[in-house]
């Protein structure tokens, strides 16, 4: 085969390849867009109050009045589906936002300056992931009280560390080029060094990161929502509305069945966008 051929052929797969990343990565922002849409504008969707009740239609099964059904109070599912996008996109955000700044900045002056500060967050890791995180945020949680708010808080002060790690370790490896040798040999200052070079080159593995965490967050969010310690009744969220319909599973279905399939969803839109961040910005040759 001739080198023509060679680079036809290469072309043409790298075409294949790009084709398949555009198409997942925009049916990922198409789920996020839409999701970020419903969360700031529910009144413009939901077709009811997602408070009011209606005692002519308790437990209504899908109709057209009511496309996911009603609970056993008569309120619209559709409508409390439609605005706990509101708390649970807020959950995505908030619940890893703290998270991260706290790991980017810890990972970046413990990778950067090593010596006893790597020591102290080496034991500081070592006494976190030796509990399930889940097990250590109802724990929290639990000290705190249930909430919204004591939930943010219990997630970060167990979540920062795995941000932290990463950044650590690309830190490290940045340092190994010599362009951050050459800044020290120039007289750069470390904040300038670590803030304005390590930082940009080393920070697309922990945005990546950050798309997946935040889907386990609306995950955790609803999991927390279910167990009673996260979001309370009434207020419309995922898992405050499974736990809601948990007792009327065989009788009726809907109740469960549609907040859980909008969280699955929104998390496969998460996923999607990492997924096409990572790709996006990996060196091919």
């Amino acid at each position: 085969m001739t080198n023509a051929s060679l680079s036809l052929k290469k072309r043409f797969s790298h075409y294949k390849y790009l084709r398949g990343l555009q198409s997942g990565f925009i049916a990922g922002l198409t789920i996020l867009g839409s999701s970020l849409i419903l969360a700031f504008f529910p009144t413009f969707f939901a077709p009811y109050d997602p408070n009011v009740f209606d005692f002519t239609a308790l437990q209504s099964p899908p109709t057209a009045l009511h496309p996911f059904g009603t609970d056993n109070l008569g309120r619209d599912t559709l409508s409390r589906v439609i605005w706990a996008y509101s708390v649970n996109m807020q959950m995505a955000l908030l619940a890893t936002i703290f998270s991260l700044i706290t790991g980017v900045l810890v990972g970046a002056m413990v990778g950067y300056y090593r010596g006893l500060a790597d020591i102290i967050f080496g034991r500081c890791v070592d006494a976190i992931i030796t509990f399930p995180f889940l097990v250590l945020v109802i724990a929290v949680v639990a000290v705190l009280g249930p909430g919204l708010i004591n939930m943010y808080i219990a997630i970060t002060l167990v979540g920062w560390v795995y941000y932290a790690r990463l950044m650590r370790a690309e830190i490290m490896a940045q340092m190994a080029n010599d362009y951050a040798s050459a800044g020290k040999v120039m007289g750069y200052s470390d904040s300038r060094i670590i803030f304005r070079h390590l930082l940009p080159n080393a920070i697309t593995p922990v945005i990546v990161y950050w798309m997946t965490d935040m889907a386990l967050a609306i995950l955790l969010g609803s999991s927390l929502g279910y167990l009673g310690l996260g979001a309370q009744p009434p207020e419309a969220e995922w898992g405050v509305l499974i736990a809601e319909g948990r007792n009327f599973i065989t009788t009726a279905w809907w109740l469960s069945l549609m907040p859980g399939i909008a969280i699955v969803i929104t998390g496969f839109g998460f996923s999607l966008v990492g997924d096409g961040i990572a790709d996006l910005l990996r060196p091919r040759g």
